[in-house]
């Protein structure tokens, strides 16, 4: 049997197994965000937390771990991970990526043809796609969390208004906001109210959270409350105030979300299209895209000026339907 092939086999039933093992993790009850943002764990809870790291990871996985880990990137790529709440960590994000591109580099290397170069470049393409696919679906998993969280932020705001109008205390309100409200919004309140529990000073805690979430709705609230706690005044007031506010603006980009959703999927699948079938042509007939790169520099100059055009044609597309409100 072919060596390369063995090799492919080999990384196909790798990958197969980190997917049912992201699976399993993803739907695991243990909730990692605290353990990849949490800077204020006691001892005992981080030693539990890597006993069962240290059981669950393997030897590689754990060796690209704590090299990634120490440095600026891997730190960049963990808050990613745990905006998009992701549950794994981030050298398992980069080790998933390493292995896509192995296979699907290995598998366009296959496919490729009989000419060194053209395997070459196609392997090129595999390994390409094998980084843009999971970066494009950890973006699209911030933007869906996001949303969501935004969208549950009245109601919370609302919650924390009838508690403080009953008696609750500000740090009452927003551990009664991380029992009742669902995920994801209860998820980032309980990070909040434990590290208040732990010492740290209510806006030191808020603004650890607006780090966490980049919402502009968001930071308006943590502001007023902040800002409240300093110079006074009726906090139940104001955050319904503020709810009404926010209700508000929901709606209006809701509205406009509708009316923008055809020029966003237009430029979507526009800028989309010319990549796609470039990439089904080079592997469905490789003697007629040959063609276009006999002549290099008119090839290369033409295929630059193509992306370009493209990818301003998209600016200018994304541009239009980003309304602000």
């Amino acid at each position: 049997m072919n060596p390369l092939a063995i090799l492919l086999i080999g990384a196909i039933i790798i990958l197969i197994l980190i997917a049912i093992g992201i699976y399993i993790s993803s739907n695991s009850e243990r909730n990692l965000v605290e353990d990849r943002l949490g800077r204020y764990l006691d001892d005992d809870k981080r030693a539990a937390s890597g006993r069962e790291k240290e059981e669950a990871s393997t030897a590689l996985t754990e060796w690209v771990n704590k090299r990634v880990e120490k440095s600026s990137f891997g730190d960049q790529i963990a808050k990613n991970l745990a905006r998009a709440d992701m549950k794994f960590k981030a050298g398992e994000f980069i080790f998933f990526i390493f292995i896509l591109c192995f296979v699907l580099g290995g598998a366009a290397f296959w496919f490729g043809g009989s000419d060194p170069l053209a395997k070459a470049f196609s392997a090129g393409i595999g390994i390409a796609v094998g980084i843009v696919a999971p970066i494009i679906y950890l973006r699209g998993q911030q933007a869906k969390r996001l949303k969501k969280f935004n969208d549950q932020l009245p109601d919370m705001l609302n919650l924390m208004v009838n508690g403080l109008r009953a008696g609750y205390s500000t740090m009452q309100a927003l551990e009664a906001v991380s029992k009742e409200m669902p995920a994801p919004i209860c998820d980032e309140f309980r990070r909040v109210v434990q590290e208040m529990q732990l010492g740290l000073p209510m806006d030191k805690a808020l603004d650890n959270l607006v780090r966490r979430i980049p919402s502009e709705d968001l930071d308006f609230v943590v502001t007023a409350v902040n800002v409240q706690r300093e110079v006074g005044g009726p906090l139940a007031e104001i955050l319904d105030t503020i709810s009404f506010t926010i209700r508000e603006r929901i709606r209006i980009k809701g509205e406009i979300r509708v009316m923008t959703s055809q020029v966003v999927m237009s430029g979507r699948i526009l800028s989309a299209v010319p990549f796609v079938v470039f990439v089904l042509l080079w592997f469905i007939n490789q003697e007629y895209m040959g063609e276009f790169f006999k002549n290099i520099a008119c090839g290369g100059i033409a295929l630059v000026t193509g992306i370009i055009m493209i990818g301003v044609g998209y600016f200018i597309m994304m541009k239009i339907a980003d309304i602000e409100v």
